[in-house]
């Protein structure tokens, strides 16, 4: 294998080259709508729209940003992430009840949800008048942007099949939702789906368990560019073997270091060389 140049819109399946294309799109997700668009035709997408919503405090997020772009063949909706200070601070808040799932399936993390809500119509929409010739559907993200890509594609399977995705990749997604909606989400999507946690990476151990819990398929990543497949408890029991001390928030810390988009990328383009 090699790091690919190009973005393949027929890939299908699990791939690293794939994973490494859409590592690049939830890591474009952080830029301005502009560079956005021109990197989206650079890739070979004629089209990008931007979905974005503002909140006002006491609401821990200034905004929710994501964009889709569409090409003759496939499309992509990348969510943005957070700050890893902000998205502790988040994680570690246990004052907001949990949120309905879709389709009243099990339950999810109150911030997540409402950050969805927020930008939720625009992004079915968007899906709806792009998807004209059959294109696959895929979301992506970063952080809690991962959270964001497996949430609304639980959402689309329960709620509106038509818009199923075809794949979900996420990088760093913290625990999202209770044990119920996960097995929902793993009978439907648990094959299309696949979670990358890169080293020590914290942000993937929060919320705490037993209120959450993650889907099953875990591709763990060390930085020598090894990857392993794990799925079920196996998956479960990597995700908790390590201690959630404060020093693990630490910028300097594995923890952070090993949580920054770019060290995913750096990790996959090792695994492709």
């Amino acid at each position: 294998m090699a790091v690919p140049t190009t973005f393949d819109q027929n890939a299908a399946g699990f791939g690293l080259p794939l994973a490494y294309n859409l590592a690049r799109a939830a890591e474009l997700a952080y830029q301005d709508e502009a560079t956005i668009e021109a990197r989206a035709r650079e890739w070979g997408f004629e089209t990008a729209r931007h979905h974005r919503t503002r909140f006002t405090p006491p609401f821990p997020l200034q905004d929710t940003q994501a964009y889709t772009m569409a090409g003759e063949h496939m499309i992509v909706t990348a969510f943005r992430g957070t700050e890893p200070a902000q998205i502790r601070d988040w994680l570690t808040d246990s004052t907001t009840p949990p949120w309905p799932g879709p389709a009243r399936t099990g339950y999810v993390h109150y911030g997540f949800a409402e950050a969805l809500e927020s930008i939720f119509p625009d992004v079915a929409k968007t899906l709806a008048d792009l998807r004209t010739d059959g294109q696959s559907v895929w979301f992506t993200g970063h952080s809690l942007g991962g959270a964001l890509a497996m949430l609304v594609a639980a959402r689309l399977s329960l709620e509106d099949p038509r818009l199923q995705a075809d794949g979900v990749y996420t990088f760093g997604q913290p625990r999202t939702c209770d044990r119920l909606l996960a097995a929902a989400y793993d009978k439907g999507l648990g094959s299309r789906t696949h979670r990358f946690v890169h080293g020590n990476d914290i942000v993937p151990e929060l919320p705490p368990e037993p209120a959450f819990t993650h889907v099953a398929t875990l591709h763990r990543i060390d930085s020598a560019g090894r990857v392993g497949e794990r799925t079920g408890l196996v998956a479960g029991l990597a995700d908790r073997a390590k201690g959630l001390g404060a020093a693990a928030f630490n910028p300097d810390g594995d923890g952070i270091r090993d949580h920054l988009m770019r060290s995913y990328l750096a990790a996959l383009e090792k695994a492709l060389a």
